[in-house]
């Protein structure tokens, strides 16, 4: 799993299969690039950061 934080202080869970890319534009903004639920095509959404989160652990 990936969790994205966005920068109002919210954050969201994806699936790592469903992410693509993760990288800083031409501005200098975190943009992370995955996969929309359906499945239908990408999408790219701005970030202020992402963590790797291991299976089997609880993150609180």
């Amino acid at each position: 799993m990936i969790k994205y934080y966005y920068a109002d202080g919210t954050y969201c869970y994806r699936a790592l299969h469903t992410t693509y890319a993760v990288y800083t534009n031409a501005n200098g903004k975190l943009i992370a690039r995955a996969e929309r639920p359906d499945r239908s095509d990408m999408y790219k959404f701005e970030i202020t950061g992402f963590e790797l989160l291991s299976p089997g652990v609880r993150y609180a």
